[in-house]
């Protein structure tokens, strides 16, 4: 997952340099092939830039930058540094929202490329539609749904000026434990992965909107997080090759644009290549085994690579800052994500065009990409409204009536009951008016957002149950709870490093962490978020899955919990976690 950095306050000064020499005849003509398509006038665009553009700025199209919020002074920053593209993390209003992305395209004199990671589940837009995450959209079942889901995140990213997307996620669910995988993910299955990946892809694509798969070369059999270490894919190559090459081949023979390439490493590929010792273990940004060989001449992958978030400890645990920031483009990736900041950053990558380190034909080669990805979106010939719609369209299209629709639809359709051996469910006024719950005190949301706020008692509430918290002075008792719930809200989020049933936090004492209620009172679990809880509580009678804490999924949770609906999810993944007394 990216990361967003806050970027310095101080522009440093740059001295002018010369132009680099034209690109050469072969690496313009490749744009003409899938993924880019150029036609004459496209080619003809980056071109006449690359014959223009100094050094310098040939380099800075190379970054992507971070903007936090609409400020106005970052903003102008953003356009100064002339960058070749900016991640927006929105803030919490349309027209403010839309109106700063407004200035930066209007202030930027090649179109930059706008980026997001449009997922889904706690991963969305504040004010738009609130779809699930990508598990809860495999939950459903329905690549139908899928596409009406993602077509909705599509045209409200392209209301909003976002012409790039950092989806699909094609991670596999291979480790239980990976807090970093888990709701991002389409599940455990390649060929779901791989049948839900390409519906993202072409609807996306179909949009206008450029989208990439990660994170290569594949996580999720290590169930560590690489924004905190360099994790390892396990995986011999002929296993890679069924499992995340698969994946990676039917996206790219799909005419996938860009990949992120991570701060994973593929170990067993890096020994079959006469690797040894610690290079084995060099993350996919700055291996050129992965990106070149692999990714590029084994998979024939010609669109662009970006790397993952530059901030993160995947890549920082792995070398300091002057080493691995001209690494990540020397050794193929085409674009560098998130520089901490990029006055530090960009000095690096100079400074090793200076050395040898960083040859100028891999800085052609990369930005050459870079314009391409900018024509093959149409930008060079879009008009300001053409890339961004008015304001007024925006309005329209964002959380339309259709689009709540999808919403309802999406949500209803993932919520999966994993068992109920007991037959607890539905709840009912007779059987569990008294409900005590207990709840894993959330953190906060993604991007700086609000923690998440659950809605589920309230509603309770509102059907006539009489609800309270649990309370560790009075644990409940069968004389006065008909019912415990467990609410549990957390979603995969960066540097959470695991997630788990704490029974000690949720009990709210050590000693009542090892008290079990469901033998004398009714008990449900239910997740919006992490789907592996049976791991710490196999004998937990009645668990649902809803992934996501999204409020329309809340309301489908509480429906489904009353009888007033059906539950119709299948889960993605092995919920039962392969213990042998979980399904009982």
């Amino acid at each position: 997952m990216t990361w967003p950095v806050e970027a310095a306050e101080k522009e440093l000064p740059m001295t002018p340099m010369t132009p680099m020499s034209p690109m050469s005849t072969p690496t313009l003509s490749s744009l003409r092939l899938a993924p880019f398509h150029l036609d004459d006038a496209g080619i003809a665009w980056v071109e006449g830039l690359l014959r223009t553009l100094s050094t310098e700025d040939k380099v800075r199209q190379l970054f992507n930058l971070a903007c936090h919020g609409d400020d106005a002074a970052t903003i102008d920053r953003l356009a100064s540094l002339r960058v070749g593209g900016v991640t927006r993390f929105a803030g919490t209003d349309l027209e403010t929202s839309w109106r700063a992305t407004r200035a930066l395209l209007e202030r930027c004199e090649i179109p930059p490329l706008i980026s997001g990671d449009i997922e889904g589940g706690a991963i969305s837009i504040p004010f738009g539609t609130q779809l699930p995450n990508q598990l809860g959209l495999a939950a459903t079942g329905s690549t139908a749904l899928a596409e009406d889901a993602v077509t909705v995140l599509a045209r409200e990213a392209r209301a909003l000026g976002y012409n790039w997307t950092f989806t699909p996620v094609v991670d596999i669910n291979a480790a239980f434990r990976s807090a970093i995988v888990a709701t991002r993910s389409y599940g455990s299955d390649p060929a779901t992965i791989l049948e839900q990946a390409r519906v993202n892809v072409r609807t996306f694509q179909r949009h206008g909107i450029a989208a990439t798969a990660k994170h290569w070369p594949g996580e999720g059999y290590d169930d560590r997080d690489q924004h905190l270490v360099t994790t390892l894919n396990p995986l011999s190559p002929e296993d890679w090759a069924a499992h995340y090459g698969q994946i990676y081949r039917g996206l790219i023979d799909d005419g996938l644009m860009t990949v992120m390439s991570a701060h994973i490493a593929l170990p067993a590929y890096a020994q079959r290549h006469g690797v040894t010792g610690l290079e084995t273990c060099r993350p996919a940004c700055v291996s050129r085994l992965l990106n070149e060989t692999l990714l590029r001449g084994e998979l024939g992958f010609n669109g662009l690579i970006v790397s993952d978030a530059c901030a993160m400890a995947g890549l920082g645990s792995w070398a300091d800052r002057a080493t691995f920031a001209p690494e990540v483009i020397a050794n193929g990736c085409d674009m560098f994500l998130f520089p901490a900041p990029f006055e530090v950053d960009f000095p690096h990558v100079m400074r090793a065009l200076s050395d040898g380190r960083l040859s100028e034909a891999r800085v052609e080669e990369a930005v050459t990409r870079v314009l391409g990805l900018k024509a093959a979106l149409g930008l060079h010939r879009k008009t300001l409204d053409e890339r961004q719609p008015p304001l007024d369209e925006a309005r329209a299209t964002v959380r339309s009536p259709a689009h709540v629709d999808v919403e309802s639809r999406v949500a209803g359709a993932s919520v999966t009951r994993v068992k109920d051996v007991r037959g607890t469910l539905p709840l009912s006024l007779d059987r569990h008016r008294r409900i005590v719950v207990m709840t894993d005190p959330a953190r906060d949301g993604f991007a700086g957002q609000p923690p998440v706020q659950l809605t589920i008692p309230d509603g309770l509430r509102a059907h006539g149950f009489e609800v309270r918290a649990f309370d560790p002075a009075h644990p409940p008792t069968p004389a006065d709870t008909d019912l415990v719930l467990y609410l549990l809200a957390q979603e995969s989020l960066l540097v959470q490093s695991h997630i788990y049933l704490d029974w000690a936090r949720v009990h709210g004492d050590w000693r009542l962490g090892m008290r079990r209620f469901w033998h004398d009172i009714p008990t449900v679990l239910v997740s919006l978020g992490q789907p592996y809880y049976l791991y710490d509580a196999p004998r937990m009678p009645c668990v649902v899955n809803a992934y996501t804490a999204a409020p329309p999924v809340q309301a489908a949770v509480l429906q489904r919990l009353l009888g007033e609906a059906p539950f119709s999810g299948v889960s993605p993944v092995d919920a039962f976690c392969g213990l042998p007394d979980a399904a009982y």
